[in-house]
């Protein structure tokens, strides 16, 4: 089941039956369809409350990984929201789930960093000699889901839960570098409540990596001779 409602979500308007024969001669059936695909699975996973709307974004492009190797096409479509409830990261390539992303991973990685980064140092947002925000950051109120097709495709290994395409990274970084600028220039409300629930987010790392760090040196600094292990 788990990989039918996955075939449904990237392929949009498809819909996969499962029947389970519990007794002989009964079913119990269950049906999978998104009929605007990722979008609608972006929908579901945020919920109600979310802090932007989803949105859909498409592209085509045409490269290649290396000069000395073949050209070929690629078509990206990602579906995303901002949520301070719920996050969640899903990236698929010709229909397959990519558990450990691979290209499309790094892009999104780098994209959106270098995004909210430059909004944040844009709109003075950051407090002076503030350090800047992490992935991590960014990840932590982000539900994304990025549905790729390539007519050619290179696999890190045999498990195929990961691509390694450096023309596909390439042209996923450019276009979600592209989108994001785009978006945030049209969309300043919710340029700012991104930007602001990703600082948040740093914010409370921050701190509770200091609170940490504290702490071990509070309880270091309590071992007296006494409490330490005889040699």
């Amino acid at each position: 089941t788990d990989v039918m409602k996955r075939q449904a979500v990237v392929n949009a308007g498809v819909t996969f039956r499962f029947r389970n024969e519990t007794e002989p001669g009964r079913f119990e059936e269950a049906e999978f369809l998104y009929e605007n695909g990722i979008m609608d699975y972006v929908t579901e996973l945020a919920g109600e409350g979310s802090l932007t709307a989803p949105v859909f974004w498409q592209t085509e492009k045409k490269g290649r990984d290396r000069a000395d190797k073949p050209e070929y096409k690629v078509r990206i479509s990602a579906a995303l929201c901002f949520s301070n409830r719920v996050n969640r990261l899903e990236y698929y390539h010709n229909s397959s789930w990519l558990e450990h992303g691979g290209a499309p991973e790094k892009a999104v990685k780098n994209a959106f960093v270098y995004a909210i980064d430059a909004y944040c140092k844009q709109t003075n947002k950051y407090t002076k000699s503030e350090s800047k925000i992490t992935f991590q950051d960014v990840a932590d109120c982000l539900v994304l889901v990025t549905n790729c097709f390539s007519t050619q495709t290179s696999y890190e290994n045999q498990t195929k839960k990961a691509i390694t395409n450096k023309f596909v990274q390439d042209a996923m970084t450019e276009f979600f570098r592209e989108r994001l600028h785009v978006y945030f220039i049209e969309n300043k409300q919710e340029a700012d409540r991104i930007a602001d629930q990703v600082l948040i987010n740093k914010r409370s790392r921050e701190s509770a990596e200091k609170q940490r760090l504290n702490i071990k040196k509070k309880l270091t600094g309590n071992l007296d001779i006494s409490n330490r292990v005889q040699k």
